[in-house]
């Protein structure tokens, strides 16, 4: 008996989930439109970068791997040859600094900025910078990044920045104090916390941003891609111990997760639908708003994290907004 009624439910939260899945129905044309997708070498971002080449869009391909065979394929299956690749590595200040100032120098105009990148796990805990990777390929990267690029964006304004955050942001344990995580003693629990609170830490940069680009043309929103099958995911999983958890995690994984495509939609409607040209400050979820971690919502705790931000990148006083 139990077992049938476990089955049932199971079986209705599979019609569910699939039923519910946010596809963006956005026709919007991107020719003579330019876009960078972070992290766009596989899963979410490359089909992001997909889509947007298959409506003319011109492409720049950010990524720390090889591009190569990627942009071949896109080139292929669009017809569309403005694909660009650049590297840029998020874990280190400088790359992002290099990659930003070849992109003011090269480019005339950046219509959307796409804040893809990320990791769920790193076996280090600090980078070159004195940072920790996951914080910082995955917010503190971005951050800076964004930054670098605004004069660009107003000046092609109407633009937009869409960042990738994750419903995990609702777990997170993020303060000031631990904004730079130390996870040194490898639990998976402060693992899991560090990812958690990036995502939280991305929200609250773009609402700030929001605020602070009202009135320029420029507009800043985060989503929820779902739970996506890519590596990201069961890296994270793989670090508990708990044997019950890790099993129920993954069977999730496997059966109710969305295929890379599914997980693009709700940041490919963001960025390109035309509905929400001035829809700015918002938090996404299968392509429709969703409400938004409660911390995200102290606007004191939230300055907090900016000014500390800030001086964690080392932001110039001319880059401030």
């Amino acid at each position: 008996m139990f077992g049938l009624i476990f089955l049932t439910l199971a079986i209705s939260l599979y019609i569910y989930m699939r039923l519910s899945r946010g596809i963006t129905r956005s026709a919007s044309c991107l020719v003579g439109k330019t876009a960078i997708v972070t992290g766009a070498n596989s899963g979410i971002g490359y089909q992001t970068v997909l889509n947007l080449a298959s409506r003319g869009c011109r492409v720049i391909m950010a990524d720390v791997a090889d591009m190569t065979q990627s942009k071949e394929k896109i080139i292929e299956y669009t017809n569309n040859p403005n694909i660009v690749t650049k590297f840029v590595d998020l874990a280190s200040l400088q790359s992002v600094r290099d990659f930003a100032s070849d992109i003011v120098k090269s480019e005339e105009k950046l219509d959307i900025l796409i804040n893809n990148a990320g990791i769920s796990i790193s076996k280090e805990n600090r980078t070159k910078d004195g940072l920790h990777p996951v914080m910082q390929i995955n917010y503190f990267g971005p951050f800076l990044l964004t930054h670098l690029l605004l004069d660009l964006l107003k000046k092609s304004a109407p633009s937009r920045i869409v960042s990738t955050s994750s419903s995990f942001a609702f777990l997170n344990t993020l303060s000031v104090k631990n904004l730079n995580f130390n996870d040194k003693r490898g639990l998976f629990i402060e693992r899991f916390h560090s990812y958690a609170n990036s995502k939280l830490a991305l929200i609250i940069a773009s609402d700030i941003l929001a605020e602070k680009l009202k009135g320029t043309g420029v507009t800043c929103n985060t989503i929820h891609p779902g739970f996506v099958a890519t590596p990201i995911m069961p890296k994270l999983y793989s670090l508990t111990e708990n044997i019950f958890l890790n099993s129920i995690t993954r069977l999730y994984w496997i059966f109710y997760a969305k295929n890379p495509w599914e997980g693009s939609q709700t940041l490919v409607h963001v960025a390109v639908s035309k509905k929400l040209e001035k829809v700015t400050g918002k938090y996404f979820w299968d392509c429709k708003p969703f409400f938004k971690p409660p911390a995200a919502n102290n606007k004191q705790f939230c300055k907090e994290i900016w000014k500390a931000t800030e001086e964690l990148v080392n932001l110039k006083p001319e880059e401030k907004l």
